[in-house]
């Protein structure tokens, strides 16, 4: 496949990819590097690595998938918004087998730029990497109906996660964010994440706050 003259690029499109599957990082660097304008500069398994690798080769991409090695989705959405809280001009495109509206619409307010499922042939994920570099977004079709069917859903008050209601219950407790994390099994990064979104949907300010209005509705 030749580069898509679109881009207006002339240099290579430099690629971080971020999958704790050593063999799809594999399969993914051959499918890339087969085009002109496509290199792959790094690989990470988890999110301390790729915050270290994206630190060291400034890529202008990072391919994400949403599920590290916690298991835990939210992971992936955590590193996406310190990726880009760090690196203000990077290019994260998520790429991941969850296809789920409330995802993608995370996705993007963590400051990614696009998101595509992992089935997603070929040609269309070089279109994506191509349209994102660009500082365009790009989503397949199925995640762009997923975005709006999601956005266009009745608003309600959103409901703790399981995993929301553990952290939740740490809390509670007094434990610090890198406790919770050893309890949990959980980065501390991930903790933040999920201490955040308890604190959203609770409408809570502070931590303390947020204990408090859990055990007003009973909870905890």
């Amino acid at each position: 496949m030749q580069p898509d003259k679109s881009t207006g690029a002339s240099e290579h499109v430099r690629i971080v990819l971020v999958d704790d599957h050593a063999i799809v990082r594999h399969g993914l660097r051959s499918v890339l590097e087969r085009e002109n304008d496509l290199q792959v500069v790094g690989e990470a398994a988890t999110a301390r690595e790729a915050l270290a690798v994206v630190e060291r080769t400034r890529p202008n991409i990072v391919l994400l998938d949403l599920k590290l090695s916690t298991g835990d989705n939210m992971e992936g959405l955590a590193l996406c918004g310190e990726l880009t809280r760090q690196h203000p001009d990077l290019g994260v495109l998520i790429l991941t087998t969850f296809l789920d509206g409330g995802l993608v619409v995370d996705a993007i307010h963590r400051g990614a730029r696009g998101y595509v499922v992992k089935d997603v042939d070929t040609t269309e994920l070089v279109r994506s990497i191509r349209a994102v570099a660009r500082r365009e977004s790009s989503f397949d079709s199925r995640s762009a109906a997923a975005m709006v069917q999601s956005m266009n859903a009745p608003t309600s008050e959103p409901p703790l996660t399981e995993r929301e209601l553990n952290v939740l219950r740490e809390l509670a407790r007094g434990l610090s964010n890198r406790d919770i994390g050893s309890k949990l099994f959980i980065s501390e990064t991930t903790v933040k994440f999920h201490v955040r979104n308890i604190m959203r949907k609770l409408g809570a300010a502070t931590r303390a706050e947020a204990v408090y209005e859990a055990s007003k509705r009973k909870l905890i």
